[in-house]
């Protein structure tokens, strides 16, 4: 008898502007070269999915559908659909709300396995959503918390303890292989955050520090790259006016060359409310960068506070300027720190490390 490789389906939210996408994407890459595993990418269509990058993991050979998105029940019937056609042995569905569509659909088309990836530690989860989610759980193999933090969050909606696990999240090493190649001191002492513009996000925080370290003799040019809602980023471009720190801050938008930013900077910042397990802090470690990041759940367990980087309270401006001063006025302290940043990233958080975790839970629930 052939050995068939087992055949998983990652659904997932076409918005690109988050974790979840962007997690789904590298491990339907890796597994492309997996011997175990055969692997399709399905994206739900939003609003905003740019028919570019579609377009571009076509050509780069990502095995790729993409279902409607514009009502809940359209997602589902063409997702069944196509269940039934490449008749997967897993449905992995990746982040809210897509988890709950995902499964009905991997339900109904007799799906023999499912998981669910929660990615990160907060959700508008409404009661109504809640308890759809508990009664998945009980039809589902395993769920997933890209984190620690995540999966402590998912066991106190009600998950059960004995299929609830954390994978943590990874990213491709190989964009930031020659970080060597560009050392701290020859770097432009600047700060680099990639967020988007959201609730989640606390660029204001941010704004507020940059303002402060002015007014201690610091001018410190900040690139904030990065999409999200002009609601969002308005109110940000009129801080930094208020603040007079404009000619200090640019507002990138979406940019394709974050890695290259990373290596040309030695500070990288990750202000934020809550988190998954943020693959921009990721990033930034990767790349050899001194990071600064809000200590939130999900982020405390990517970070040794003093060691690899520095933790910030939440929302507290003055926290965050007094650690970026640190980094400015003791660049060998900096430099260090970003050294052990790079080692974490190099051994706990590569693409490959992450797809070998889900590769054996796929192997461990077929089998």
């Amino acid at each position: 008898m052939s050995h068939r490789r087992v055949r998983v389906l990652h659904f997932v939210t076409g918005g690109f502007s988050g974790g979840a996408t962007q997690v789904a994407i590298q491990l339907v890459n890796a597994a492309r070269d997996s011997t175990q595993i055969e692997p399709l990418l399905v994206l739900r269509r939003k609003r905003r999915t740019p028919a570019a990058r579609i377009t571009e993991l076509e050509q780069a050979g990502v095995p790729l559908r993409v279902v409607p998105g514009w009502s809940h029940l359209a997602t589902i019937v063409a997702l069944v659909k196509l269940c039934r056609e490449f008749q997967p042995d897993v449905l992995v569905a990746h982040g809210f709300s897509e988890h709950l569509w995902g499964r009905y659909a991997g339900l109904l088309a007799y799906v023999p396995h499912l998981v669910h990836v929660e990615h990160n530690t907060r959700e508008r989860y409404t009661r109504w959503r809640r308890a759809q989610t508990r009664w998945l759980a009980k039809r589902t193999d395993r769920i997933v918390g890209c984190s620690e933090g995540v999966r402590q969050v998912l066991l106190e909606m009600g998950m059960p303890p004995e299929r609830t696990i954390a994978i943590p999240n990874g990213i491709r090493l190989d964009l930031f292989s020659d970080a060597e190649a560009h050392p701290f001191a020859a770097r432009i002492p600047g700060i680099v955050m990639v967020a988007r513009y959201s609730k989640q996000k606390d660029h204001a925080s941010l704004l507020h520090a940059i303002a402060l370290l002015r007014q201690r003799g610091l001018d410190v040019p900040l690139q904030l790259a990065g999409g999200g809602k002009t609601l969002h980023r308005k109110p940000l471009e009129a801080l930094a006016e208020r603040l007079q720190i404009q000619d200090l801050v640019s507002f990138l938008g979406v940019v394709r060359d974050v890695p290259q930013r990373l290596l040309a900077h030695q500070i990288c910042v990750l202000s934020t409310h809550y988190e998954g397990m943020p693959l921009a802090l990721l990033e930034g470690m990767a790349a050899g960068c001194a990071v600064v990041a809000s200590a939130v759940p999900g982020v405390r367990e990517v970070l040794t506070d003093g060691e690899d980087g520095l933790l910030v309270p939440e929302a507290n401006p003055e926290a965050l300027a007094d650690a970026l001063e640190r980094l400015i006025r003791q660049p060998d302290a900096a430099a260090k720190m970003a050294a052990h940043a790079r080692a974490a990233a190099l051994t706990r958080h590569s693409r490959e490390l992450m797809h070998q975790r889900y590769e054996q839970l796929f192997l461990d629930i077929t089998h």
